[in-house]
């Protein structure tokens, strides 16, 4: 339906507004193939939109029209940045607007100044509102624990503020380190080197960091030592200094594992722990790390805690329903 025939049809009591962008091209980017992104925003937000050119009419609640029409105005603005649109981008913006609506977030900073990761390779911003909170806590702390489900962007965020600081001459090396629960002492049965047995485990470590930097690269770091992969057990017995280290998939760490790493953190040192509760791989009877010292530290001004939720996966929006239909299968076994 074009602009005059929707404008002649508005139903009683609903809201109209009409925007009109400068760039023709940068208009069709917005609305998307077919009008893809506009479906998507009607979809989320329970409004009508009508493109004509590059002119656009938002009806629907007034309240409902002013949120989509922030959310056209930002990503408008990606596109005169010189930015790509996608749809995953659209609802970005959509969870983005949504969550600085919810005062009573936990997780969202009062200063998003800090909401985005620049490194020579690539630039990311927050996509939900968690994220941003956890993008401002690393940036400002020195020990930031990352939780919640696969698909959140934990690690990955994690690894790229490591390239970015050291990039910036912040921190002199990366360390990047997962407990490989599934080897357990058999690590010395497996054939090859100590590199070979452990990389299987380290491998979304290695996938993230050639994301940020160019891959020959990440190799020439890693053999001059300012880039460690390694499994947790290497950590012992060290001071970590002037570096920025990760531990992932910290749900598989004893609590004595646990409290070995973070008493490993040295002068000018930033240290991150991601991992999710629900994925626990450790025997039976075995007290997880992770969550032990969530509630250790809980009360600790100079740790921040940053709790993803299902509807913070960003990746395909099957996943975030799996996820959901896991956890509520879970708290219904709880209370039985």
């Amino acid at each position: 339906m074009n602009l005059k025939e929707r404008g002649q049809k508005k139903p009683q009591n609903t809201y109209s507004e009409t925007i009109e962008f400068d760039d023709n091209v940068l208009a069709a980017i917005l609305f998307g193939q077919n009008n893809l992104h506009l479906a998507i925003i009607e979809s989320r937000l329970d409004v009508s939109l009508a493109s004509r050119g590059n002119k656009l009419l938002v009806e629907g609640r007034k309240a409902n029209c002013k949120q989509a029409i922030i959310i056209l105005k930002k990503l408008y603005a990606r596109g005169e940045g010189g930015q790509s649109l996608s749809k995953a981008d659209v609802d970005a913006a959509i969870r983005m607007e949504n969550g600085s609506n919810k005062s009573d977030s936990k997780n969202n900073s009062k200063n998003s100044s800090n909401s985005y990761i620049v490194t020579r390779r690539k630039s990311l911003s927050a996509r939900t509102p968690t994220q941003e909170g956890y993008i401002n806590a690393l940036h400002e702390k020195e020990l930031v624990f990352g939780v919640g489900p696969a698909g959140t962007g934990k690690t990955y965020l994690a690894v790229a503020m490591g390239c970015a600081m050291l990039e910036a001459g912040k921190v002199e090396r990366i360390i990047l380190s997962r407990p490989a629960v599934e080897a357990g002492e058999k690590l010395g049965f497996l054939p090859g080197d100590m590199k070979e047995k452990v990389d299987p485990y380290l491998r979304p470590l290695y996938d993230a960091l050639y994301d940020m930097m160019d891959p020959a690269i990440v190799e020439r770091l890693i053999e001059e030592a300012v880039i460690e992969i390694a499994p947790l057990a290497f950590m012992r017995g060290r001071t970590l200094s002037h570096s920025f280290i990760i531990l992932d998939e910290a749900q598989n760490t004893t609590s004595m594992q646990m409290k070995m790493l973070l008493t490993r953190l040295g002068e000018d040192s930033r240290m991150v722990i991601t991992g999710d509760p629900s994925q626990i791989d450790l025997p039976r009877g075995v007290k997880s790390g992770l969550v032990d010292s969530l509630n250790i530290l809980a009360n600790m001004p100079d740790i921040t805690q940053i709790h993803f939720k299902e509807g913070d996966v960003i990746r395909h929006p099957l996943v975030a329903k799996i996820v959901k239909a896991y956890n509520q299968n879970d708290r219904a076994q709880n209370h039985d």
